[in-house]
């Protein structure tokens, strides 16, 4: 039976993000949190008066620094940490297994446990799964972490399963040591990136009835996408009743990313030791005070803020405090940092418990990677070698509209010339296809889909992947307004032969805002991406799409944006349009294009698709949209024009009316087959 009395209060829709309350030994703790880290039973920089105006609630103590000064004998005279540091909130202890990794040149691992050399006088301990528990009792802390064995996130398999598979008969070991102390005890998940071992470890921890369990073993190697994968990978195999605690993240954005996927609790250095340096989180960004724009600036730190230092203090006299490297400094901006850590995890629970989560997610993701926008950093000279704009066959172009955009090289054609990248996904394909309606599991959409199956959607010509980012940030946007129950699931099939163009934008995010997500990083790394909703799964088809076509899910929508028919011509011949349309038979299916060209609607027309006449984009007053069946291209919501009489005339005159590989015998016979397709035979003239 759990000693904390866990009690789930609410999960949020459209995220796993979850709001508990639990009971520790000194005092109630409310979920999610951060628990500042106080490694030598202090707080650096901190006193335990400005912890608490901070808002902060339980704290994190370390172990092996405790057990090697000042001992265990000092603790048990003081009767434990919290008459010791006159702190009377909850205290959490780490085991040690994490500064067992660091020292890895002073320390020998066998089964018993850790052999190393004390930092303090030379002697030689033996750090295992019982003299942790019996200092962690010393200690008295609320919450106890077994020992593990952590290693680099980037370890491979072998190594990760034999560490893991340690941390297990550790785990097993902490327990029996634990014995009838009224301590609460976490287990450490471990498994490096290698999904099937943390499935393992979390599946294998979860029957022994630890109070909560620890995700361990990530900031330490992986890419922040990694670490974003791999934390929502091991909460969906983690129970529901018991607190989630992701050890040593992080940042920000890395608190709101992780609790997104379930996580409750936090500990960090960050906030402490950035503002040693000098560095402070705002709501207008991340600012360096040490930068010489702050020197004459009466300024709070944010103006939003009602910490001590921002009520009290100037930036520039902050500025001179760090200039001069004034412990006074330290003190007030650790003070502003950890007042907004613990302000944003209240106002996520609080968003939790409103239920209106996802959309503070979507809002926050975006202000928590600002910078300094009112103060750019500007360097003062050009680096000596400064990042190459290009990869392979592709460049960023930056056009006098002031967005950016990757051109390719051999050919010249720059994907999104004239529109933003964002805008042109956005109002050629996401509005264009009515894809926020088509997600409505409730039948608003075109057509009514009762119960909610699957919508696959094709983007074929990933490039730098503006079209299936419009795409997912439409889901999500449906997501946090009308909650999981109300969606239908979506799957998004890239196509794709060259990655060049997406991993050159993903180096480049501050020209391309769309890529600032977990998904682009891990389709590239992996192939494949999943929502933390369950709901939406994005993978990528890397090759030539005709290998792909056949054996991918038949579509309802396609996005049609390879390169002109001048640059890849294999993807725009009546061959290739015929298999989509028999591919796409067994569905009412939808494609749109950017291209407008009459050798492409007349090549869509002759292999049996209906053809429209789409949404204006940059220079071009019509793009192109088809159909292979003629209910669904005479309900669609927009009223897409059908190509009628007066385009049929045009194309009579037009120089380009025959497909480039129709043999000169058939072109006749062709032109009558056109002229008399439905959808002009049944439009008046």
């Amino acid at each position: 039976m759990s000693r904390l009395n866990f009690t789930l209060d609410k999960e949020a829709s459209g995220s796993k993000a979850r709001a508990a309350t639990y009971q520790t030994l000194h005092g109630e703790v409310q979920t999610p949190i951060f628990m500042p880290v106080g490694t030598q039973a202090t707080v650096k920089s901190q006193t335990v008066e400005t912890l608490k105006a901070t808002g902060a609630n339980i704290v994190l103590a370390n172990t092996y620094h405790l057990l090697l000064r000042p001992g265990p004998e000092v603790f048990k005279k003081f009767g434990g940490i919290h008459n010791f540091m006159k702190w009377d909130r909850p205290v959490l202890t780490d085991s040690g297994g994490f500064q067992i990794f660091s020292l890895q040149s002073e320390r020998a691992m066998e089964e018993e446990g850790a052999h190393f050399k004390s930092y303090v006088d030379g002697k030689t301990l033996l750090l295992s799964p019982e003299s942790s528990i019996a200092m962690q009792k010393a200690i008295g802390s609320d919450i106890m972490m077994v020992l593990d064995q952590c290693i680099p996130s980037t370890a491979g398999h072998p190594q990760a399963e034999a560490a893991m598979l340690l941390t297990h008969r550790w785990a097993e070991r902490s327990l029996r040591a634990r014995g009838d102390s009224k301590q609460a005890l976490f287990g450490i998940v471990q498994g490096a990136c290698h999904h099937d071992l943390r499935q393992k470890s979390a599946e294998f921890l979860r029957t022994l009835g630890f109070d909560g369990l620890a995700i361990g073993g990530l900031a330490v190697g992986e890419t922040h996408a990694e670490r974003y994968e791999f934390t929502g990978f091991v909460t969906d195999h983690l129970p529901k009743d018991v607190p989630r605690y992701l050890m040593g993240v992080g940042t920000p954005i890395d608190l709101l990313e992780a609790v997104h996927r379930g996580v409750d609790m936090f500990d960090c250095i960050i906030p402490t030791q950035l503002a040693q340096r000098g560095a402070v989180f705002t709501s207008q960004g991340k600012l360096q005070l040490t930068r010489s724009v702050h020197k004459f600036s009466e300024q709070p730190i944010d103006a939003h803020c009602d910490c001590h230092a921002c009520q009290n203090y100037s930036r520039g006299y902050l500025h001179h405090l760090t200039k001069t490297s004034e412990n006074l400094g330290w003190h007030l901006l650790g003070i502003h940092n950890l007042a907004f850590y613990h302000r944003l995890m209240r106002a996520m629970r609080a968003h939790i418990l409103r239920d209106d989560f996802a959309a503070f997610y979507e809002k926050m993701r975006v202000e928590l990677v600002r910078t300094d926008e009112a103060n750019p950093s500007q360097p003062t000279k050009q680096t000596r070698f400064p990042r190459p704009q290009s990869l392979g066959d592709y460049d960023i172009v930056t056009g006098p509209q002031g967005f950016s955009s990757i051109r390719q090289l051999s050919s010249g054609e720059v994907m999104h010339s004239v529109n933003r990248p964002s805008d042109e996904a956005q109002k050629l394909y996401v509005d264009q296809s009515c894809l926020a309606s088509r997600l409505l599991a409730s039948g608003t959409g075109v057509p009514p889909v009762n119960p909610p199956t699957e919508l696959v959607l094709w983007d074929v010509g990933l490039g730098a992947a503006s079209n299936a980012m419009a795409a997912i940030a439409c889901f999500e946007k449906m997501l946090a307004e009308y909650g999981p129950a109300a969606l239908r699931p979506l799957r998004i099939v890239s196509f794709e032969r060259d990655l060049d163009p997406l991993r050159l934008a993903l180096r480049e995010p501050g020209k391309f805002p769309h890529i600032r997500h977990a998904a682009p990083h891990a389709l590239v790394s992996h192939r494949r991406w999943h929502d933390a909703s369950g709901l939406l799964h994005w993978e990528l088809h890397h090759g030539d799409f005709l290998a792909f076509l056949e054996t991918s899910p038949v579509p309802e929508i396609i996005f049609y944006d390879p390169f002109s028919s001048k640059t890849d011509s294999p993807l725009w011949t009546p061959a290739v349009f015929a298999r989509l349309f028999t591919h796409c038979a067994p569905k009412s299916a939808e494609l749109y294009t950017y291209s407008a060209a009459t050798s492409v609607r007349v090549t869509l027309l002759s292999t049996g698709w209906i053809v429209a006449e789409g949404a204006g984009s940059g220079p071009k007053s019509t793009t192109t949209a088809a159909f292979n069946r003629a209910d669904s291209a005479s309900a669609h919501p927009s009223a897409l024009p059908l190509l009628g009489a007066e385009w049929l005339a045009r194309w009579h005159r037009s120089s380009s009316k025959f497909p480039a590989t129709l043999p000169e015998s058939e072109r006749a016979a062709f032109e009558h087959r056109i002229a008399a397709l439905p959808q002009f035979s049944t439009q008046p003239d």
